[in-house]
């Protein structure tokens, strides 16, 4: 599995996030506390919006830590609205073009799950993705996959919903194919205006999920910066958090496969 964090707000410099706190995402990358794979090594990403209506995009397949140009650059970027993301490979190669988060047009998006059992259907996905899209489709993930679907889904106009329905179109070809966990997911995408995060499960399963309300603007999560644990918020399996306009609020993402609880656990 892998750690992110995302931030929107008030413009910052990125080592706010990613390398100053005490379990920054740097951190994060040597030693989660609340995933399967405490060490997050097969590479590195930032999604950051400025001037331009597309993000700009740094990946490197290096581990988060041992990669000296991220230090320097976010100690000199500064962004209102940036997506960082640490890999922990799951049955894809470790290169560049696996990395998160990927960007198409203004979009950016990055992701934290699995989908059971992809390689008996891994055609099925790639055949979903829009021909106009394809060229796009640089790296073999079910995440980028799960993104481009999104885009043919109609991305630009029902951001949460595309989504929603590129989900369970990969979660239901996992149910055909037998393979379990079907679908765990959490996902994070923004336009550079809005921002939006995803938590779901097949199963009980959720990877865990957070935000924080700050001054200035709000951070979401893998899993918390700090030890302030009252100042985190978990955001619920089957909700999408939005925020906008320096606001947050939560709409129906995709109801959960069980009501039993909602695990923390990636």
């Amino acid at each position: 599995m892998c750690r992110w964090a995302a931030w929107s707000g008030a413009p910052v410099f990125l080592e706010t996030i990613v390398t100053r706190p005490a379990h920054s995402l740097i951190a994060q990358s040597r030693a989660a506390t609340e995933c399967k794979a405490g060490t997050n090594g097969d590479g590195f990403g930032i999604a950051w919006y400025g001037e331009p209506e597309a993000p700009g995009l740094f990946r490197d397949v290096r581990p988060a830590w041992s990669d000296p140009n991220i230090e320097h650059l976010c100690r000199m970027i500064r962004s209102r609205m940036f997506l960082a993301h640490v890999r922990a490979a799951t049955g894809t190669a470790t290169s560049i073009e696996n990395c998160h988060p990927f960007i198409q047009g203004r979009w950016s998006f990055m992701h934290n799950g699995q989908v059971g059992g992809m390689d008996a259907f891994r055609k099925n996905v790639d055949m979903a993705i829009p021909e106009a899209l394809y060229h796009a489709r640089r790296g073999t993930t079910d995440s980028e996959a799960l993104f481009l679907i999104a885009c043919g889904f109609g991305l630009d106009a029902d951001p949460v919903g595309a989504v929603a329905r590129a989900t369970r179109y990969l979660e239901n070809l996992s149910r055909e194919a037998g393979a379990t966990p079907h679908m765990r997911l959490t996902a994070c995408w923004s336009d550079g205006a809005r921002l939006f995060a995803a938590r779901h499960a097949s199963d009980d399963y959720a990877p865990s999920l957070y935000f924080r309300r700050c001054d200035d603007g709000y951070l979401v999560v893998s899993e918390p910066l700090d030890d302030l644990a009252d100042d985190w918020l978990p955001v619920a399996p089957g909700d999408c958090l939005i925020v906008e306009n320096g606001q947050h609020r939560f709409v129906p993402f995709l109801c959960p496969a069980t009501k039993k609880g909602r695990a923390n656990a990636a």
